[in-house]
């Protein structure tokens, strides 16, 4: 007993001592916007597809209509309602310069309801995302607002949760305002990789090394001798709470080399216009091809404004010196439980050549161009996140329809945060009437976008925010509205 609550008090002062405080988020300010204790289904930082979870998924009972309530004194500052997203949802606006925001509502309270139903009747809209006068529908904390639901994106019953700044809509974790959740549970460390970092890290397969857990938020793992003087960290892990088995994300981790801590994340202050940057916080390319998430312990070059926080490196570890170095990560969830993993690693003085790559290379923060007589493609300083070397390859067109040659650009497993700008030229004679029915259509396995274009004589532009084969194709078939759950001649008067 004695010997585990000094080591969660060691893993607790390793950590703190690095970041700084918690930000002053008023802790008793906002209540549970339920009526029954709070479990989470999934939390603030979560991994998701292209994106970071915004805020707290709050179970409930795996039924709709529980009764959701104002977390705090305000005023109603906007409704949303659409058919995916957030579905119905509900923003207010609290005196203190925070708005919390409750999605994937049933039925709002009567008065919203009906002046919703007015509102959208006025618009002739169902879809509705619009401000509301401040004075319209103030609340009072513990106040009705609404009904739960399963509205908009959701897959099951429950009620997403966030707090954000009003004045510049980032996203805080709620987790940080002191709402009761009984945890006691340590994050739990699955798997550690180890990348060569004299490589692009979507140039290389990352090792896997496994962990041994040793009890008490303690990992290890063997010794690794590694054939390159530089490398960096990554890791899969997750967090739960007390009585629940929801494997939800945790909340900061800090990588060490020996007792001097290189680089860390936390999960806080995160925006939707930079959600997307996930994709750098994580191995894109592992995940894409079937692998688990990788969150990195570095800083990749193409990563603005990232969550990272560095002490001492951007998390890329010099080894050249051929000693040991004791490395280690303690990853923390947001009430102070902690777990390390130890991984012990050593350059063994023969570093592998590196292949030299085909295609063309291209840098983060830095604006390139590839052109060829068919085909040109425009990279931005804020599309890539790490060096990569590009290959163009063309092929004839095949089908009915095509109007140019087949452009494959790149690898589908290098992820872009801004898009790239594609130029194809045609190969068949248009005119300009039917040059307005050509889009580009960008296919990657199975997958299949379009873009508009826009004309400049015979060449036809479009951004794309994946790489993948590109062809212009002439588009002469109608959308098809399929219906469903009912047919023509159906009596729908009732429905």
């Amino acid at each position: 007993m004695i010997r585990l609550t000094l080591v969660a008090l060691f893993l607790s002062c390793f950590v703190q001592a690095q970041f700084p405080s918690s930000p002053d988020y008023p802790k008793a300010y906002f209540s549970n916007p339920l009526s029954i204790p709070i479990s989470l289904s999934g939390n603030f930082g979560e991994l998701r597809p292209n994106h970071y979870h915004m805020g707290l998924d709050l179970k409930t009972e795996r039924r709709e209509n529980l009764k959701v309530f104002a977390s705090a004194e305000g005023y109603i500052s906007r409704i949303k309602v659409e058919p995916g997203g957030f579905g119905r949802a509900i923003y207010v606006n609290h005196p203190n310069g925070y708005t919390t925001v409750y999605c994937h509502l049933n039925d709002f309270f009567p008065e919203l309801e009906k002046w919703v139903k007015e509102l959208q009747y006025r618009k002739e809209s169902w879809y509705l995302n619009d401000e509301v006068p401040a004075e319209k529908f103030p609340v009072k904390k513990g106040q009705l607002l609404a009904y739960s639901g399963n509205t908009g994106g959701s897959q099951a019953p429950h009620l997403h949760f966030e707090i954000r700044r009003t004045s510049d809509e980032v996203n805080l974790n709620p987790m940080l305002f002191g709402f009761p959740l009984a945890d006691q549970t340590k994050p739990t460390i699955l798997r550690v990789a180890i990348y060569d970092r004299t490589k692009s890290v979507y140039e290389q397969s990352p090792r896997l090394v496994p962990v041994v857990n040793k009890g008490i938020g303690e990992y290890s793992t063997a010794l690794q001798t590694v054939s390159t003087p530089k490398i960096s960290l990554a890791l899969t892990t997750y967090d739960t709470h007390s009585g629940s088995s929801n494997l939800n994300g945790v909340f900061e981790a800090v990588l060490f080399d020996e007792q001097q801590p290189l680089i860390g994340f936390r999960m806080d202050q995160i925006s939707y216009d930079a959600t997307r940057y996930l994709n750098a916080h994580i191995d894109y390319k592992t995940k894409q091809g079937g692998g688990p998430y990788l969150q990195h312990l570095s800083e990749l070059p193409g990563y603005i404004n990232s969550l990272y926080t560095r002490f001492n490196s951007d998390g890329v570890v010099d080894l050249s010196d051929g000693l040991v170095h004791e490395l280690s990560i303690v990853v923390k969830d947001a009430y102070g439980n902690a777990s390390r993993v130890k991984v012990p690693v050593k350059f063994n003085g023969v570093q592998t050549p590196g292949l030299a790559l085909p295609g063309k290379r291209f840098y983060p923060m830095m604006v390139d161009i590839f052109e060829s007589e068919e085909c040109e493609f425009i990279i931005g300083e804020r599309t890539l996140y790490d060096s990569v070397s590009l290959v163009h390859r063309k092929q004839p067109a095949v089908g009915a329809g095509v109007v140019s040659s087949v452009h494959t650009i790149g690898s589908p497993s290098i992820p872009l945060q801004d898009a790239m700008m594609v130029r194809i030229r045609m190969t068949k004679s248009l005119t300009d009437f039917q040059k307005a029915r050509v889009i580009m259509q960008r296919i990657a396995g199975t997958r299949k976008e379009v873009q508009r274009v826009s004309w400049e004589e015979d060449w036809a532009l479009a951004g794309f925010r994946e790489f993948g084969s590109f062809q212009l194709v002439f588009d002469t078939t109608p959308p098809e509205i399929i219906p469903v759950g009912f047919k023509d001649g159906a009596n729908l008067s009732a429905a």
